[in-house]
């Protein structure tokens, strides 16, 4: 006698509670955490240095009774200049989209994720091509040059290597330029895994705990405020090709100062002046807006930000190439 079976009484549907989608955490990405984010209202304009030189020279004397004091001046300079540059990208949902989707799918809020990813990624890499690239971006070694793993110094990969001296060593050489210490690095996965398993980190713990080595310990031991590790990975296959992965930050590093916030009369590696006058309401330079368009039925999900990363004193940072051989 015939039976149903298994199948013949089950249509497969959606699962409601559970979904699979590749969104990057927002920790992995550095560069709205490096740099101070200024807040600007016109795309670009010119801000105000002041001489170095004049500031660091020993210039007071000595005066005797009834003589004048001498009189110092420094100089200023109204060159240099930043200068923002919009970012954008869109979404289309067709109202017969929305008015067919099943649970779990919600155009809008899919929308939106899917674009603040793009806009995240977009913005890491255009902040590592402006200050985590090779060609002496940064100046602050004695010779004004990237060091070069293997070469000015023994990659952290290598059990016989000392990051410690090598970074605190570079710390006075900036200090010596420039007047400041670094309190940030900033390095790629690999090299973070290289320094928290390299025994000159681990043998300063073992003993006092039994934690995992996190950064704020590595920071400690360097004596910096912080060390940030950008983990975001992007698709450097074109559409349509199969997905290839890649670290953005690769296996670099940045030591550098980076003001607390935006100030008068302090230096910083460098600045993110970010155009609130055209991009009103956003968050960390990022803002998501909706607007219709009723000649194709649908709602426009649009992310937009306005920004330049923008190196500001170039001798109070030194930037690291090749630092791990695991890479």
């Amino acid at each position: 006698m015939p039976n149903p079976t298994p199948g013949s009484v089950h249509v497969n549907g959606l699962l409601t509670d559970i979904s699979v989608a590749f969104i990057q955490s927002s920790t992995k990405f550095v560069a709205p955490k490096v740099f101070p984010m200024v807040g600007v209202q016109k795309q670009s304009d010119v801000y105000a240095t002041y001489s170095r030189a004049d500031f660091f020279r020993d210039e007071v004397e000595r005066r005797a009774a009834g003589s004048a004091y001498r009189r110092l001046g420094y100089r200023t300079d109204n060159t240099a200049n930043y200068r923002c540059e919009e970012f954008g990208a869109e979404h289309p949902i067709d109202d017969q989209l929305r008015a067919n989707a099943d649970a779990p799918y919600n155009p809008e809020r899919d929308a939106v994720q899917f674009l603040t990813q793009k806009m995240l990624i977009r913005m890491e890499r255009d902040w590592t091509a402006k200050f985590f690239s090779t060609g002496n971006i940064w100046t602050g070694s004695s010779d004004g040059a990237d060091k070069v793993g293997g070469t000015d110094f023994t990659r952290f990969s290598n059990a016989a290597s000392s990051p410690i001296e090598v970074v605190q060593t570079d710390m006075r050489e900036v200090e010596e330029k420039t007047g400041f210490l670094p309190n940030k690095l900033v390095i790629g996965r690999q090299v973070w895994y290289d320094l928290r398993n390299h025994p000159d980190v681990v043998d300063r713990y073992k003993h006092t705990s039994a934690d995992s080595i996190t950064t704020a310990m590595v920071a400690r031991l360097f004596e910096l405020d912080e060390i940030l590790v950008s983990g975001a990975v992007h698709n450097t296959a074109a559409e349509g090709v199969a997905h290839v992965g890649a670290h953005i930050a690769s296996d670099n590093m940045l030591l550098v100062y980076s003001a607390p916030s935006p100030s008068l009369m302090l230096p910083s590696g460098g600045y993110t002046f970010m155009w609130n006058g055209l991009v009103r309401g956003a968050n960390n330079g990022v803002a998501i807006e909706t607007y219709r368009e009723d000649q194709v039925s649908s709602d426009i999900i649009r992310v937009k930000g306005a920004w330049d990363h923008k190196v500001v004193t170039a001798d109070i940072g030194i930037f690291y190439t090749d630092a791990s051989t695991n890479a």
